[in-house]
């Protein structure tokens, strides 16, 4: 069984944007849609390892901010070389006011 882990006030993170969140040695990219909805992701691109964090958040697509490898930050989905390889997922709520993910 998967625990959820407490990741921060939902506050704290803007509508069409991502958040950096390690834990347990692994490091996650939070997102939160215009809509409010909160997604995550492995927080590492696929290509070569860099923190997705840094990157531009447009719609539903996370950009890479070293080569613009592109994600579909809901799905997983790589959109755009050099990323070949699809990002893993993970549950994320919203639980009185605090995001929170399941890993």
């Amino acid at each position: 069984m998967t625990d959820w882990v407490d990741v921060c006030d939902e506050e704290e993170i803007d509508l069409e944007d991502v958040l950096r969140f390690d834990h347990g040695g692994r490091t996650f990219a939070i997102y939160r849609s215009m809509e409010g909805e909160v997604f995550a992701t492995d927080g590492l691109c696929t290509h070569e390892q860099v923190y997705l964090a840094g990157g531009l958040v447009m719609d539903d697509v996370i950009e890479c901010p070293k080569h613009n490898g592109r994600f579909n930050y809901k799905t997983g989905e790589a959109l755009r070389t050099p990323a070949c390889v699809n990002l893993a997922t993970y549950p994320a709520r919203v639980a009185d006011g605090r995001i929170q993910i399941q890993v």
